[in-house]
């Protein structure tokens, strides 16, 4: 598989996994640790401000992430930040020091990673070769992380039996330096290797906090994507209140029918995660990604209509092999349509929209119960959010639209852009998506393209033929196929320098003039290379 013998892509997820298994390991040990310390209530009221900090704390790092100047580097103090907090707690549990430390510390850890996932959300399409290495990686991602959720509390539980709290809080440790060494080996292309913060004057903070929010109410499809993520993560909160009162009044199995519930779902999570991993790179992130949260939605209403053992089995293996059709589009769609700047904000604000709604979903389950009952509550939220997959489906087939190849008559397109030494810098997704955004521009020979003086509101690149690019008469160059114009004007904000006049039929690829600063001045390494071309013409 190309994403196993790509060492970059191979390190991060190596990292990811070995991070993930010993946090939920952790998770595991600060749960009993509180209930030892405070009871039922405690591991409450740590969970519910959990919940609370992660979707606080993980925007805000993203934002840092996409600021910072290289999300490695921001990965790697990440990793650090998180060994020395969860080194501490261990420190602190083993000198039996105050309990409120050690939850201080534990949700600390907690808001400094919640935005560990945006960052390398950000920089992995930096190290791909095209969007089917990218949908591929993601596929690799979840089926990794479904296998740390399986792992990482079974760990957990085998070391506070035969260890204790202690042990597992610095196994985390030790698995943070884990992923730090392997982050830090990774080899970032070098002509992508450069800082990501936008350029020109920078906005204010709140503005750039919410960035990543401020695009899902801009584009539509990223919007969709967002709604149906939340959809699913109320779900999946409610789920945790019915589970409970499934096991207990259709199984009678108890409290330990929770956990034979959990394991149905995660065999299924499993079992579609290998299903994905062979079928990614298909052309149907969006609608797969509707589907899978009408996987998860008939499978309650399925539950409220049959209340059977049977039937609760089959609904949560169901709902167990469509959570990776969800993952997976909430993975890669932002990494392929939001602008390369705000990778990580816009992926830290869909995860946010689904932490939020888990924390609704479990918040209003046990008043649903109250009011409907079991099965009305499954009916009610199933019914809704089948209604939320189905009138999404129009918006993600034309998403699917969207992130298609380009046309068989356009191909060369990328390719094209990814020549030109401005656009050289930008990770392959960003050059896909500019060349999916070029107009052709046919000119008959002797036809002026632009005139000096005039404002500039677009950039060109030449397809075919050839033209003249003239200053006061005098002739100052030629440019042929995959040679461009137009740039002074838009990156210098004043009227055209020179006319540009086609000597034979040309066919020119426009770019609008808010795609192509977007593109250039978003990526330092693209606005330097843009300097200096415009000083060696200016020059001439």
């Amino acid at each position: 598989m190309r994403v196993l013998r790509s060492p970059a892509l191979r390190r991060i997820q190596l990292a990811f996994f070995g991070s993930t298994l010993g946090d939920w390991a952790y998770g595991i040990a600060v749960m009993v640790w509180a209930y030892d310390e405070g009871g039922a209530a405690a591991v409450g009221v740590y969970q519910a401000l959990r919940f609370v900090v992660g979707a606080v704390a993980g925007p805000l790092g993203a934002h840092v992430a996409d600021r910072v100047g290289s999300r490695k580097r921001f990965m790697m103090a990440n990793d650090a930040t998180r060994a020395g907090l969860v080194a501490a707690a261990a420190v602190v549990v083993g000198l039996d020091g105050p309990a409120f430390l050690v939850f201080g510390l534990a949700l600390l850890a907690a808001g400094v990673g919640a935005s560990f996932r945006a960052a390398q959300s950000g920089l992995v399409p930096r190290l791909v070769d095209d969007p089917a290495q990218l949908t591929a990686t993601n596929a690799v991602t979840s089926n990794l992380e479904t296998v740390a959720m399986f792992a990482g509390p079974a760990v957990g539980a085998l070391l506070l039996a035969v260890v204790d709290v202690q042990a597992v809080f610095w196994l985390n440790a030790l698995t943070f330096v884990w992923s730090l060494s392997l982050v830090a080996a990774v080899r970032v292309p070098v002509r992508e290797a450069e800082p990501v913060a936008e350029g020109g004057e920078h906005e204010g903070f709140l503005r750039e906090v919410t960035a990543g929010f401020a695009q899902l109410g801009r584009d539509r499809d990223l919007g969709t994507v967002s709604l149906l993520a939340a959809s699913q993560g109320a779900i999946w909160g409610a789920l945790t209140v019915f589970l409970v009162v499934l096991s207990v009044q259709v199984l009678d199995a108890g409290a330990a029918g929770v956990g034979y519930l959990n394991t149905v779902m995660g065999l299924g999570t499993v079992a579609g995660g290998l299903v994905v991993l062979g079928m990614n790179g298909g052309g149907r992130l969006g609608r797969d990604m509707a589907y899978g949260v009408l996987g998860w939605a008939l499978p309650l209403i399925a539950m409220a209509l049959f209340p059977s053992p049977v039937v609760a089995i089959a609904a949560l293996a169901v709902i167990g092999l469509a959570d990776p059709w969800v993952n997976l589009g909430l993975d890669t769609i932002p990494q392929r349509v939001a602008p390369e700047r705000i990778i990580s904000r816009v992926f830290a604000a869909v995860d946010s929209s689904l932490i939020a709604a888990m924390a609704l979903g479990a918040a209003i389950a046990p008043l649903l119960v109250h009011l409907l009952g079991l099965r009305g509550s499954m009916a009610a939220l199933g019914v809704t959010v089948a209604f939320v997959a189905v009138a999404s489906m129009p918006r993600m087939s034309r998403l699917d639209a969207r992130l298609a190849a380009p046309p068989f008559s356009e191909p060369q397109h990328v390719d094209l852009l990814a020549g030109i030494d401005i656009f050289a810098p930008l990770p392959p997704a960003a050059v896909e998506a500019l060349a999916r955004k070029l107009e052709p521009a046919p000119y008959a020979a002797g036809a002026t393209v632009m005139t000096a003086g005039e404002h500039a509101e677009g950039f060109y690149v030449i397809l075919s033929g050839r033209v003249e690019v003239t200053q006061d008469g005098r002739l100052l160059r030629t440019e042929g196929p995959g040679e461009y114009v137009g740039e002074i004007g838009l990156l210098r904000d004043v009227p055209r320098t020179a006319t540009v006049t086609a000597t034979e039929d040309t066919v020119l690829l426009g770019l609008g003039r808010p795609d192509f600063l977007a593109a250039v001045t978003g990526t330092p390494a693209a606005a330097r290379a843009a300097d200096a071309v415009i000083a060696d013409r200016l020059a001439v």
